[in-house]
């Protein structure tokens, strides 16, 4: 037991579930044995309180540091915005630039608005389109986020054969009364989305979705979505809070060529600091004004300062292209030794956020032994690998060479279970894309 382990004990004293964020849990990783905090990191390399050195090959800060940890540019920038003063009664500057800049890369947009969060920009996001369309259903496809309107989903129906299945998001303490507001389709089920269109005809405010995150979008699925809502006069909202700055400089949808009328940014936008963005048409937009969306945080300075000096060293550095290299060298590695070891894995996701699955009877053990055996190694790893412009090819080669050492243990148990050193991982929870 280190000082973090110990640490994450006294946390659960004072700290319901220990941790803010379900993901970063050491208990979905490797229980008792995970490394909980970090005293420092920079680019992808992780110090714990012990003074263990790790390279990060996993979640990069949850998917929000896409320049690496400690970006000097960026918190050059950032630290300079503090010294001018980070908070005051008059606006910051900043507001403006960072709208301007957000309207440019996505051409079709034309106002913003901004939180702090990814979920909080969906919750806005939704509130402006009911207020717009005046109608309250929402159709959803993927994860978007811990908030009432979304969580609704869940809540029991009189339907006994409605589809509830948003695994692992309990819906305890959401008014019962939000059901019946969203219902839930799954990425490229195109029968199902048809279903609820017609259902709930004239009464859809929006269709809610992550335009791609797992698996990529079937033929014709995205293109018969947006034109269904474009006629029924139903606003489709995409959220790129994980997808955006993915594929390219701003949503992924730019890169699928499908125009949305609103979409919800977050994550990578600002490497690490706190931000999120709502962007979308003029006359969508406005309805912001028609209902109170409001919070003193939102006017904060130095997650506008992080956005646009992470939006202009990706388009500067065209870090799309680095993430894609990343991400294909991974996947093709990863199915390679695969298949040298005997190992069943199953890979999917955009090559920028890829996912692991080990194909087993009990894939939950065999996802712990993995991260036991390559936390051994040096390495802060899962079943995910999300790539980041700090991963050197340097390391995607150490990290090639710990993942061949760990899948020749796993072929040479035979028909053995792997053995752990603590308890298995915790499950997360299901989604739809």
């Amino acid at each position: 037991m280190g000082r973090s382990q110990v640490l994450y004990e006294e946390a659960k004293k004072y700290i319901p579930g220990g941790t803010q964020l379900l993901s970063k849990r050491p208990e979905m990783f490797l229980p008792d044995l995970w490394p909980a905090y970090y005293d420092h990191a920079r680019g992808c390399q992780v110090t714990d309180l012990d003074g263990n050195d790790y390279y990060d090959t996993c979640f990069m800060g949850i998917g929000a540091n896409i320049l690496g940890y400690c970006d000097t540019d960026v918190d050059k920038a950032v630290v300079k915005s503090i010294q001018k003063g980070n908070m005051c009664t008059l606006n910051a500057p900043e507001e403006v630039e960072l709208a301007k800049l957000l309207i440019d890369i996505h051409p079709w947009a034309d106002m913003v608005r901004y939180t702090k969060t990814g979920g909080e920009a969906l919750s806005v996001a939704v509130r402006i389109v009911r207020a717009y369309t005046e109608k309250e259903i929402v159709l959803v496809c993927g994860y978007h986020g811990w908030h009432d309107w979304y969580l609704a989903a869940n809540l029991e129906k009189g339907d006994p054969l409605s589809y509830v299945h948003l695994s692992g998001l309990e819906p305890k303490g959401v008014p019962a009364g939000l059901a019946d507001t969203n219902y839930i389709f799954n990425y490229n089920n195109i029968k199902r989305f048809r279903e609820l269109m017609k259902k709930y005809k004239g009464k859809i405010a929006a269709v809610v979705m992550e335009p791609v995150r797992n698996i990529m979008p079937e033929e014709g699925f995205l293109e018969e979505i947006r034109n269904s809502t474009k006629e029924e006069g139903i606003i489709l909202l995409f959220d790129e809070v994980s997808s955006g700055f993915r594929l390219c400089c701003g949503g992924a949808h730019l890169v699928l060529g499908i125009e949305p009328d609103i979409i919800t940014l977050g994550k990578a936008m600002s490497n690490g600091y706190p931000m999120g963005a709502i962007v979308g048409k003029r006359d969508i937009m406005q309805a912001a004004q028609e209902t109170f969306i409001s919070s003193t945080y939102w006017t904060e300075r130095i997650g506008l300062v992080a956005a646009i000096e992470t939006i202009k060293k990706y388009k500067k550095n065209h870090v799309e292209k680095r993430l894609d290299e990343i991400g294909r060298g991974v996947y093709k590695f990863m199915l390679e030794a695969a298949k040298e070891y005997d190992v069943k894995l199953e890979i999917s996701g955009i090559r920028p956020l890829l996912h692991y699955e080990f194909v087993y009877d009990k894939p939950l053990l065999y996802k712990t032994f993995f991260t036991q055996e390559m936390l051994k190694r040096g390495f802060l790893a899962s079943t995910a690998f999300y790539a980041s412009y700090a991963h050197t090819n340097s390391i995607i080669n150490r990290y090639a060479d710990a993942v061949k050492e760990v899948f020749a243990l796993i072929r040479n148990m035979g028909d053995k279970e792997p053995q752990l050193d603590g308890p298995i991982c915790h499950t997360g929870f299901q989604r739809l894309t």
